[in-house]
């Protein structure tokens, strides 16, 4: 009889704990996974999976204006908010179920209640009160939106959690934030037709993105009616008899139905014990961890957004599952961070993978950039004044093909399979070499002759190493 009741116990039933218990348990772990809400976490519940159905709803409307230069007659359309609101939780609901579904079948036990950690091998259940024992422990529990507690009036605002259960839509929405979660719901809500601004304190939308991209969603945005301010920030909430008023540092005031909060998430690490544990905690709350996901504690681990390492669902899943294969598979995996791929679903759409041009000409000598900028097939009929964006950023010492990034239709798709290419260090030689399909607008990405743009790296501008006497 073993000495534990679990060789690994999962805290979080989301995208990357789900992973972990399901391969744990297929090669003959015995796992228990606790998850004290519904089974799917962040991604399946409330933020990838449902957002993306809003993108969905919210594109009909420019599809529809679209279909006018394509002999369509567009009399009496009308949307319920409640209609989308119903079907995009009853998806959920059904997706969440598959989730459990699929555990059971890999023998790991679900337990509904919220997990504690009081030592390094136990488990005290709230639900019943009960403690479990184990020979590891996975922690899993994601991220949480950020309120602040600064800002008089906060507590009129909503985060993302919310906006999928709205009793009403919006007329007017402002979103603060310029990430991900900013400008994807804003690109819904204008979609739908809600009156949207963006409020962000920085000096340009999605950071840490391509300057190109950055500047055509930017631009895409307001072309849709999304009014963007950069270089402002919220002080204030005030209610007011007919809704809200957002007050900014710069004496705005902008009237609002609903004030979403999209600044960003901190990892979810309050209340389970962790710090009583030994865990060590990074400035952000986060669980610090080794290239094994190991935490401070050596048989505690952690995957996911909770250790906020890179934030995306499929890293959650892959980091997931090399915990699962080395600790019960006999494996020794390690992820490499670099070149994910990763899409925005604004509107306009983008994709990404690899460095931007401005990483790669701050760690490149020689960088060539190749841009195409063009108005797609469908838009020259559709009457839409709209350009998409194609770029390469491309190592000229040695020609290997650096980046991608795309703004328009179709992109994130783009950005999926150029990852393929650009993670098995492809040449800009190679990309010449393949046909193109056509008519597509990803033709665009073998077509590409000459660069835009050369940039070289002056060596005499170098500092120099002074020289040992």
């Amino acid at each position: 009889m073993s000495e534990f009741d679990y060789d690994l116990f999962v805290i979080g039933a989301g995208s990357g704990g789900v992973r972990a218990a399901r391969i744990a348990a297929e090669l003959g772990a015995r796992v228990a996974i606790a998850e004290e809400d519904q089974v799917g976490g962040t991604c399946v519940i409330r933020g990838c999976v449902p957002k993306k159905l809003l993108v969905h709803a919210s594109e009909f409307a420019e599809a529809v204006e679209d279909s006018v230069g394509f002999g369509w007659t567009i009399d009496g359309l009308r949307f319920d908010w409640p209609t989308l609101r119903d079907h995009v939780r009853a998806d959920v609901n059904w997706l969440s179920g598959i989730y459990i579904r699929n555990l059971e079948k890999s023998g790991a036990e679900l337990i509904r209640s919220r997990a504690v950690i009081e030592d390094k091998h136990r488990i005290r259940l709230l639900a019943d009160g009960r403690t479990v024992t184990t020979r590891y422990i996975l922690v899993a529990t994601g991220g949480w939106p950020v309120r602040g507690t600064a800002i008089p009036g906060l507590e009129h605002a909503v985060t993302s959690n919310e906006m999928f259960h709205l009793d009403r839509m919006p007329e007017r929405l402002l979103v603060v934030g310029g990430g991900y979660i900013a400008v994807e719901f804003a690109g819904v809500f204008n979609g739908l037709g809600a009156k949207t601004t963006v409020l962000y304190r920085g000096h340009e939308i999605l950071s840490r993105f391509d300057g190109d991209i950055r500047r055509m969603v930017h631009a895409g945005m307001a072309k849709r009616g999304v009014e963007v301010i950069c270089g402002d920030m919220i002080t204030a909430i005030e209610k007011t008899e007919t809704g809200f008023v957002g007050v900014t540092l710069h004496d705005r005031r902008i009237a609002a139905d609903t004030v979403l909060l999209a600044m960003g998430r901190r990892p979810n690490t309050a209340g389970f014990g962790l710090e009583e544990a030994g865990v060590a905690l990074g400035k952000l709350g986060e669980i610090v961890v080794d290239a094994f996901s190991r935490s401070s504690v050596d048989n505690i681990y952690a995957v996911g957004d909770v250790t906020d390492r890179v934030n995306l669902t499929p890293v959650a899943i892959r980091e997931g599952h090399a915990v699962a294969e080395n600790l019960f598979g006999g494996a020794s995996i390690t992820l490499d961070y670099d070149c994910i791929p990763t899409a925005v679903f604004s509107q306009p759409e983008a994709g990404t993978v690899g460095l931007t041009e401005e990483t790669a000409l701050a760690r490149y000598p020689s960088v060539d950039i190749y841009r195409s900028t063009f108005k797609p097939l469908h838009h020259r009929v559709a009457g839409r004044d709209e350009r998409m964006l194609v770029k390469l950023v491309v190592d000229a010492d040695t020609d290997r093909v650096l980046g991608f990034h795309a703004v328009g239709h179709g992109a994130g798709e783009m950005a999926q399979l150029v990852g393929i290419a650009v993670r098995m260090r492809a040449t800009k030689a190679d990309f010449d070499a393949t046909m193109a399909v056509h008519p597509t607008q990803s033709e665009e990405i073998v077509t590409m002759r000459k660069p835009a743009e050369r940039h070289r790296r002056d060596p005499a501008a170098e500092p120099k190493l002074a020289s040992a006497s």
